[in-house]
């Protein structure tokens, strides 16, 4: 099964929101990186919102993407909610953490509203 990267820009100011299903491949990547890039260049730094609903992962051409646009934007991403079901896609947020200067923060789906509320600066980092 293809991922669907499906991908929202908030009317709100920094704020990505993500919604990832499926195994994402480079393609699905190369679909989100420009949405960001025009994110960052608009607004400095900017606040992701990763959904993981039936997420399977990365195959290697769109972690090795991943991991290049990570090293590219240490700096610009301020915070990172990762919200899903799944004990790997917790872990997921932990591993994540060296690869950014960003606040991590992993919530299940039943605190997505309160995932939204951190984004947004409600809440200390």
């Amino acid at each position: 099964m293809k991922a669907t990267a499906h991908v929202d820009e908030l009317t709100y100011g920094n704020i990505l929101e993500v919604d990832l299903h499926g195994k994402l491949c480079r393609e699905d990547f190369e679909r989100i990186a420009p949405d960001t890039e025009r994110l960052i260049c608009q607004n400095g730094k900017i606040r992701i919102l990763v959904t993981m609903r039936d997420f399977e992962g990365w195959d290697m051409g769109a972690f090795w993407e991943d991991l290049k646009w990570e090293a590219k934007h240490f700096n610009d991403v301020e915070r990172l909610a990762m919200v899903g079901d799944e004990h790997w896609q917790k872990w997921m947020a932990s591993f994540c953490k060296p690869f950014t200067t960003a606040a991590v923060r992993y919530f299940p789906f039943d605190r997505l509203d309160e995932a939204h509320e951190w984004l947004e600066g409600k809440e200390e980092g």
